[in-house]
């Protein structure tokens, strides 16, 4: 490896670039050729026909013998309309066609005067006529761009509909579905009960029961807090598991009653 003046390492001039290496070509890989080619050729085969897109090999020249005289495409565009009738020609979006413009030679009718007033018709028009209302506007640029302010919604506009606020029919007939489902199940428990022979606890019942159940629950709290700190003994142990599993179960029937409002006991 040499270094030249500029400090750049030149890679050329080096010992392993005297012995001659061999050229290591690449295979070509193979070409893609499709396997539906045969299919494509067939099907391409099958709806070829002759002189479809460019005509024949050879055109025909006309006599130049016969060539075009005067007016005599008229006569052939003639003949060939009289060839097709115009009521075998059916199309069902034409139009129909509107009266011929008159010839020159159809003189108009002369001396035709009407009677309408127009200046007072127009008098009449002008009086009658509602004013147009101003479109409402708004500017929101100060080269004078402008647009209408009612879609924009800039302002109110769904408050002052006559039924803004209120209650929609759905609701309200969704609310009563609700109501009479409800007293027809309480109907339906009632006459259950009723011929089960249970009856429904008052309130004052239920209160008073919640109220005995809290007093028994402090009570059982009250002697599970007055237990040793050290449990040593297995009596000590069986003691507090049944203070906890009292306490326990008290706490379950007070639930229990606080959340249901109707419970039906049997007498």
């Amino acid at each position: 490896m040499v270094v030249g003046k500029n400090g750049a390492n030149q890679q050329d001039e080096s010992v392993y670039n005297l012995i001659p290496r061999t050229q290591y070509h690449a295979p070509k890989p193979p070409r893609y050729e499709s396997r539906f080619k045969s299919t494509v050729r067939d099907s391409s085969k099958d709806r070829t026909y002759e002189h479809r897109t460019m005509g024949y090999a050879e055109e025909p020249l006309p006599d130049p013998q016969q060539f075009l005289k005067k007016k005599q495409g008229e006569s052939r565009a003639a003949a060939a309309a009289v060839s097709i009738p115009k009521d075998t020609i059916k199309c069902k979006d034409c139009q129909p066609r509107k009266p011929p413009i008159p010839s020159i030679h159809d003189a108009p009718k002369m001396g035709v005067r009407t009677e309408k007033n127009f200046v007072q018709t127009n008098a009449l028009d002008t009086v009658m006529t509602v004013p147009k209302k101003p479109q409402r506007n708004i500017v929101d640029a100060r080269h004078g761009d402008k647009y209408p302010i009612d879609p924009s919604g800039l302002t109110p506009k769904y408050v002052f509909k006559k039924n803004f606020g209120e209650v929609p029919v759905y609701i309200k007939n969704r609310r009563n579905d609700m109501e009479k489902a409800k007293q027809e199940y309480q109907t339906y428990v009632s006459d259950y009960f009723r011929r089960g022979a249970m009856r429904e606890m008052g309130d004052d019942e239920r209160q008073t029961i919640i109220d005995g159940l809290k007093k028994q629950w402090e009570d059982v709290h009250h002697e599970y807090q007055t237990l040793s700190v050290i449990i040593d003994t297995i009596p000590k142990r069986q003691h507090k598991e049944r203070l906890e599993y009292e306490m326990k179960m008290l706490e379950k029937d007070i639930d229990l009653l606080e959340k249901h409002q109707v419970i039906y006991i049997a007498d």
